[in-house]
């Protein structure tokens, strides 16, 4: 059908809310302005800014910091709320007191929810507030909905200094008493096993805690944290909610973090990249399930039946990752799967994949296959990297994938192509197979259907 290429087309906009960050520029990218708005896009919300200073600044530090005159900063802030429906604020790097008592001003008589990030000190331990400045936070803090000081910034702002979960409660309950809705003093530095933030209300407190990342990449984490709470908050979700959500999300973000600079930086895009790689992740086992029933793979099929798992480039859940609904099974005339392929369909697979990505994050795809001693000799035949483990030792207390994962994967030179589990009472001997995509696992259990046809 020709269309006519005269006529114009109707406007589809796209509604979304708008958050506003009044902080200093990263000429790195990694922090300030470029991470807010990095941050604010990939939450759903449209980013407005005010630039309160310029940095020259990179992963390892702070080389000059230009602070724009308090009458720049103000016109920003005018400017933005004078056309947008501003639905949420956060605040970073103010650098000065004249800076710090604008931006209140201009904030102070509007009902929108203020998240108060306290940006005294870069990640790289490079001062960013004027001493005098710290007092003067005292009526920004005041009026805030959310307070986000790390253990450092809150013993400045409170003489409280937090080296545990007790300390970092009296410390939030400070700021609470000195007028903010909340405070989340975020653990980094904290005396705790993982990483531990505490969110204080006037009425509770909440305790959100994560697994500590050897050799993290941090730059950035405290603006993308307040950025992520401010852009969800102006999306309508509640505080405590918005809180976790964003806990979570730089979480990630520092896990997967951005390969850039000498130092690196949080992966602000982390969760967009994860999403967007559904499609290809769904493709891709949907290939390798059409390869194992193009090839009549039956000769690899347990009696529980094969799955075939892919995870998401950043995949922390069995919710993330793809898997067929009810496995392949043994028909009369080959290999059938029993169900389409939709996310969090494998638990024992996923379970195991996901395992496998503490020690090496670049596997993506898995699945399980019979194990015998036909399989094992074709294992050492194709030559392929391989573990062992054996239910018996499991310790009582353990879940059995993570375990597993600690045992194969976590104490190999080498990551493993097969892992080969010799069951137990009710557990039928399996032999998994991992690759960094689907392509390279179907190649695997291909070769591995050929050598044990031989």
């Amino acid at each position: 059908m020709d269309h006519d290429t005269t006529r114009q087309r109707r406007p589809a906009p796209d509604g979304r809310p708008v958050a506003l960050t009044v902080a200093g520029s990263d000429s790195g990218g990694g922090a300030g302005i470029q991470a807010d708005l990095a941050t604010m896009g990939a939450h759903g919300a449209w980013g407005t800014s005010a630039v309160t200073s310029v940095t020259a600044q990179h992963t390892r530090g702070v080389d000059s910091t230009h602070v724009l005159p308090p009458d720049e900063v103000a016109a920003q802030v005018d400017a933005v709320l004078d056309d947008f429906d501003v639905r949420a604020v956060k605040t970073g790097m103010l650098a000065t007191a004249p800076v710090v008592e604008v931006v209140h001003e201009r904030l102070a008589t509007r009902d929108v929810p203020v998240v108060v990030d306290p940006v005294m000190v870069a990640t790289s331990g490079d001062r960013l507030l004027d001493r005098e400045a710290e007092s003067a936070y005292e009526d920004l803090v005041a009026d805030a909905a959310l307070v986000t000081p790390n253990a450092d910034e809150a013993a400045v702002l409170t003489g409280v200094e937090p080296t545990d979960v007790e300390s970092a409660r009296d410390a939030g309950a400070d700021l609470v008493a000195m007028g903010a809705d909340a405070a989340l003093v975020t653990g980094g530095h904290l005396d705790t096993e993982g990483v531990v933030d505490v969110l204080v209300t006037e009425d509770d407190s909440v305790v959100f805690e994560h697994p500590r990342i050897a050799d993290a990449a941090t730059h950035g984490s405290g603006c993308t944290l307040s950025a992520a709470i401010a852009a969800t908050l102006a999306t309508g979700d509640d505080l405590v909610d918005a809180v976790e959500s964003a806990v979570d999300f730089v979480a990630r973000a520092i896990r997967y973090h951005a390969d850039i600079g000498a130092n690196g930086a949080v992966h602000h895009h982390v969760g967009v990249r994860n999403e967007a790689a559904a499609r290809e992740t769904i493709a891709g086992v949907e290939g390798v399930v059409d390869d194992l029933v193009g090839a009549d793979a039956s000769a690899l099929i347990p009696e529980v039946g094969t799955n075939v798992v892919g995870a998401l480039p950043y995949a922390e859940s069995v919710q993330e990752t793809v898997a067929v609904d009810g496995r392949l099974a043994r028909v009369h005339d080959g290999v059938r799967a029993t169900g389409g392929v939709r996310f969090g369909a494998s638990s024992h697979v996923a379970r195991f994949l996901l395992s496998a990505r503490e020690y090496d994050p670049t596997l993506r795809f898995a699945c399980n296959c019979r194990f015998d001693e036909s399989i094992a000799d074709a294992v050492d035949e194709l030559g392929w990297p391989s573990a062992t483990y054996d239910r018996a030792e499991e310790p009582e207390d353990a879940s059995t994938m993570h375990w597993a994962g600690r045992t194969t994967f976590g104490a190999a030179e080498e990551t493993p192509v097969a892992v080969l589990d010799h069951g137990a009472h009710g557990k039928e001997p399996i032999c998994k197979l991992v690759a960094p995509d689907a392509e390279t696992l179907s190649g695997r259990v291909l070769a591995l259907l050929d050598a044990v046809e031989e």
